[in-house]
């Protein structure tokens, strides 16, 4: 027991070298996004019930030295038709910058299915951005909130 909690403090638990972080001039990120959850019982019409969520949408550039420049963040539904574009002009975020989006509770216009497409850039190989979004929703003392992690797509 001792030995496995050490393993695990280490970090030696999977023994596999740490990854060296590749630098890019740019990439396509996919962020999953649920407008809602699905939970319960089906109803009579064989659909389960709908639990609304909101999502805030962070953009983090993790480069110490330069900036970055996010060209687009598209906002698709589950059918993957453009609901909208939620940069209408690039943004710059300097080293460490954060931007954040958000889709309100009552935005269900996405589905359980949406998802945003960013594409960002910058002028020397820099860090990867990460890029999450945390879906909320605190009503009385209830709370449901967790964390979706984009991935570059090509």
């Amino acid at each position: 027991m001792r030995v496995l909690f050490l393993m695990l403090l280490l970090g030696l638990s999977n023994g596999a070298p740490a990854q060296e972080i590749a630098l890019t001039t740019g990439q396509s990120l996919y962020l999953p996004i649920y407008s809602h959850v699905l939970y319960g019982n089906a109803n009579v019409v064989g659909k389960p019930s709908q639990y609304p969520l909101s999502a805030m949408v962070s953009l983090r550039n993790t480069d110490p030295r330069l900036p970055i420049r996010f060209l687009s963040a598209r906002y698709y539904d589950t059918a993957g038709k453009v609901l909208r574009e939620y940069l209408p002009r690039p943004v710059v975020l300097p080293p460490f910058g954060t931007l954040e989006l958000f889709v309100e509770r009552n935005d269900m216009s996405g589905g359980s299915g949406a998802n945003f497409v960013m594409v960002w850039q910058a002028e020397k190989p820099a860090n990867p951005p990460v890029v999450e979004a945390v879906h909320a929703d605190i009503t009385g003392n209830r709370t449901l909130s967790f964390i979706t992690s984009a991935r570059p797509i090509k």
